[in-house]
């Protein structure tokens, strides 16, 4: 086993993980919490501000799912619809069958620079 491969699989290097995530979240949060004051002033800005804040706690599970797990995600698509993603409104609708569906999603959603405005919905459809 090489040496990457041995550290993911420590537990110290879990809760290391684990820490710095939550920590970094409560940083992030408290952060947006102050950009609150820029709603009634400049909503554009606070908009901007909040989107870039978002990017930063959704990006640790975007990477945790590309180096960790090495996933690959692939998206099928026609050609000519290609140009348009990440520059045009989008609704995306995944199939939904596994707990880290909605990580492919993010992971496909930073490809194209549209993960600090990703909103990820949880929806359960019974079969």
């Amino acid at each position: 086993m090489d040496l990457i491969g041995f550290l993911k699989s420590q537990f110290l290097c879990h809760l290391v993980f684990c820490y710095v995530f939550i920590a970094s979240g409560l940083i992030i949060n408290t952060v947006q919490l102050f950009t609150l004051i820029l709603w009634p002033i400049n909503r554009q800005l606070f908009r901007r501000l909040n989107c870039r804040l978002s990017y930063c706690v959704s990006s640790q599970l975007v990477m945790l799912l590309e180096w960790w797990s090495g996933t690959e995600c692939v998206i099928y698509t026609d050609p000519q619809a290609y140009p348009k993603f990440g520059k045009e409104n989008a609704i995306v609708v995944l199939n939904h069958k596994f707990e880290i569906d909605f990580l492919c999603g993010w992971s496909l959603a930073e490809r194209f620079g549209v993960l600090g405005s990703c909103l990820p919905l949880g929806l359960c459809l019974l079969s």
